[in-house]
């Protein structure tokens, strides 16, 4: 947009320039040939008066020796007196001479025309004739010659200005747009921020009238949002907090039933309550985490992460270096890389990790792959993988895979990290998981 808004201006400004210059140096042009005619009528007037007061016979002489400056003068047969004056410059010339004078338009070919150089060679310039009768009763002809009407010469520093004058309109161009996006600009970059940030700071509310009530619009939706999500998890941690007791309680009385099959299936059911509570408070923290980012080295929290999936008993493998760091929340981050990991294992038996560095509309990412050796998830589901509680196996056994939030709280995180997570099936079978982060400096 501010491109567009750049050279919106600045061709505005240009075409509007080159109009106002087409204009002016019309009307200069017109300025110029209505002095040229009224100049060359009035040397027509004066020539014609002094051959009219000059006696016939020395007429002639006269003619021969008076300058034509484009005007030429010679003797006529005698002009028949019911001819009017055709052109507008005969007249003119009528009404500057006046009634005793009689003034027509004479045909005229272009080959009795006089010549003039014209691209290296003598061409021929359409000329106007005219038929004047003066006081005795001769008739002159009067040739009129076009005036000249030439571009006017370019100086040798008319394209140093013309380069500077388009500069200055450039950078003008260039600041207003600037100018008028940079707070489009903040707000489209405090919009991207706050998806991966709700407790980011406020906007500073300041610049132009309608700038500043699109940011106090701005900082109300992000305090809304904000204060929705506190009284969310808010929510979810005191039912989890008050649940505690009375399931730790219901626990320990159900060690107390004689029936010992019955008493599994009771306990069974107690720990699925209590996994669904955990889980759920676990996505209310993933989409509201007061962590702070930090420069974290990710080879060594994967390396971290292999080895606790292991020493649990986990098949999980990782290969390669990345050597990278990015701005990450450590335990988010670890949350996400674990339910991933798990996820691959309960589903796929295993889980087989490695990175590589990728360039993409001009960022440099990083992709966390986690493979498994499953079945795989149908194309028409992947996408519906990642919403709550959405399983692709209908039980919410803990024996199955759990409750189905698994995947959900990792796309949380990695959308907080500016990430995004992708599913595909692996063409030797099973599931691959693409983490993508950025990769940024630590500030």
């Amino acid at each position: 947009m501010s491109g567009r808004v750049f050279a919106i201006l600045l061709l505005g400004v240009v075409s509007a320039t080159l109009l106002t210059g087409w204009l002016t140096f019309g009307e200069r042009q017109k300025t110029i040939a209505q002095f040229r005619d009224s100049h060359a009528v009035e040397r027509a007037e004066q020539l014609v008066l002094a051959v009219d007061a000059l006696p016939a016979e020395n007429r002639q002489a006269f003619l021969d020796t008076a300058p034509r400056l484009g005007l030429r003068v010679t003797t006529l047969p005698q002009v028949s007196s019911d001819q009017v004056p055709e052109s507008p410059y005969a007249v003119a010339l009528s009404e500057r001479l006046g009634k005793t004078f009689k003034v027509i338009s004479l045909p005229q070919k272009l080959e009795d025309c006089p010549k003039r150089p014209r691209e290296h060679k003598q061409v021929h310039i359409p000329c106007e004739a005219l038929g004047i009768t003066l006081h005795d009763g001769s008739a002159l002809k009067l040739m009129i010659l076009p005036p000249r009407n030439p571009m006017p010469p370019l100086r040798n520093d008319f394209f140093l200005y013309l380069l500077l004058f388009l500069s200055i309109i450039a950078v003008l161009a260039y600041l207003v747009s600037r100018m008028t996006m940079r707070p489009l600009n903040q707000l489209a970059q405090a919009a991207t921020d706050l998806g991966h940030d709700i407790n980011r700071p406020a906007l500073p509310e300041r610049g132009t009238t309608e700038i500043v009530q699109a940011t106090k619009a701005f900082n109300a939706m992000q305090a809304r949002i904000r204060q929705h999500i506190q009284q969310r998890t808010h929510m979810l941690a005191a039912i989890t907090h008050d649940l505690q007791t009375p399931l730790t309680r219901l626990r320990l009385r159900l060690e107390k039933v004689g029936d010992q099959e019955l008493r599994d299936k009771l306990i069974g059911d107690l720990s699925d309550m209590q996994m669904m509570v955990r889980e759920g408070l676990d996505l209310a923290r993933s989409m509201d985490s007061h962590e702070s980012l930090k420069a974290l080295d990710l080879d060594s929290l994967l390396d971290s992460v292999c080895i606790d999936a292991s020493d649990a008993g986990q098949d999980v493998s990782l290969s390669g270096k990345s050597g990278v760091t990015v701005m990450a929340r450590p335990q988010s981050l670890r949350r996400c890389l674990n339910n991933l990991i798990d996820n691959a294992v309960k589903y796929g038996h295993h889980a087989r990790l490695s990175m590589e560095t990728v360039e993409a509309a001009g960022n440099r990412l990083i992709h966390i792959l986690i493979r498994d050796g499953g079945s795989g998830i149908p194309a028409d589901q992947q996408g519906k993988v990642f919403e709550p509680f959405y399983r692709i196996e209908s039980s919410r056994s803990r024996h199955t895979g759990g409750t189905g939030l698994g995947l959900t709280i990792a796309q949380n995180i990695a959308q907080q990290h500016g990430g995004s997570l992708q599913l595909s099936n692996l063409p030797e079978g099973g599931l691959q998981v693409l983490l993508s982060l950025p990769i940024k400096p630590a500030s």
